[in-house]
């Protein structure tokens, strides 16, 4: 994998894969750019140049001590833009990676990009509070942090069913899916995973949103235990001008890897890419 150097000095590694239009995915909480492989080939292989990289702490990207804050990653995010020099480019983003994307366009802009995607992601507020009741607890979020510190290896075996639907009669997700998913989570540092759970608790994106003026394709379950589409999705296609939500009927959190939502993603993406 190439690598960067932000402009504090932290490496970070990213896949380049292909030519065209840029398409540059970026990852959910606690993963890595490993986990949009399908997403990357899919659009290599239509003719479009597709790019994703580690977020700092997660992956093959150095674990600096600081920095894990939705300011910094939107930044990171915006250096490796301007180094490959991309143009006209589609950002593709899960999970908290749409606070990093909605980040990027409030503090840099859409200069450089031309359509975004968000996928189970965290915008406007993932947290509970009076202005956002259908938000998550405080308290579901110390006890992500205390069960990482406790023993991560085992948090992550834990977490994985909610996050794919594993735990829902008829699902389709397989073994191999909630294996990936630790093994990804493991690469993770300790320090990026509980500061990050602070960051995507607490951070709002609705002033970043307002800023969106280009195409924006919101996809979202209705089953997602993680991030809840009543919180998130539905309130921020409100707040996106002329915004398209599509929900996907008993839809998980890991819609892009799970069998049968994976497929159903690809080809919404494929068709919005090419749109």
């Amino acid at each position: 994998m190439p690598t960067l150097t932000t402009r504090d000095g932290v490496e970070i590694h990213y896949k380049d894969w292909g030519s065209g239009r840029p398409v540059v995915f970026i990852h959910g909480w606690p993963l890595s750019a490993d986990a949009w492989d399908d997403q990357l080939k899919l659009a290599a292989d239509h003719g479009f140049r597709a790019i994703a990289h580690d977020r700092r702490g997660h992956g093959h990207s150095e674990q600096p001590w600081h920095g894990y804050d939705f300011d910094t990653f939107a930044d990171d995010l915006n250096d490796l833009i301007t180094a490959l020099e991309l143009r006209d480019a589609v950002l593709v983003a899960h999970s908290m990676g749409g606070g990093e994307l909605a980040r990027y366009i409030g503090r840099h802009g859409t200069g450089r990009i031309s359509k975004v995607v968000l996928l189970s992601a965290i915008p406007p507020l993932m947290i509970k509070t009076d202005h956002n009741p259908e938000g998550v607890p405080a308290e579901v979020f110390e006890t992500i942090k205390n069960g990482i510190l406790a023993e991560r290896s085992q948090f992550w075996k834990d977490f994985a069913p909610a996050f794919f639907g594993a735990n829902r009669p008829g699902n389709k997700v397989t073994q191999g899916n909630q294996d990936a998913y630790w093994l990804l989570a493991m690469q993770q540092s300790v320090k990026a995973g509980v500061d990050c759970v602070t960051a995507f608790a607490q951070t709002e994106f609705t002033e970043d949103l307002k800023k969106f003026d280009i195409p924006t394709l919101i996809i979202h379950g209705d089953d997602d235990q993680i991030v809840p589409i009543d919180a998130t999705a539905r309130k921020a296609a409100k707040i996106i001008p002329n915004a398209v939500l599509k929900v996907y009927e008993g839809g998980s959190h890991g819609i892009a890897n799970v069998p049968g939502e994976k497929e159903r993603f690809n080809q919404d993406l494929l068709a919005f890419l090419q749109s």
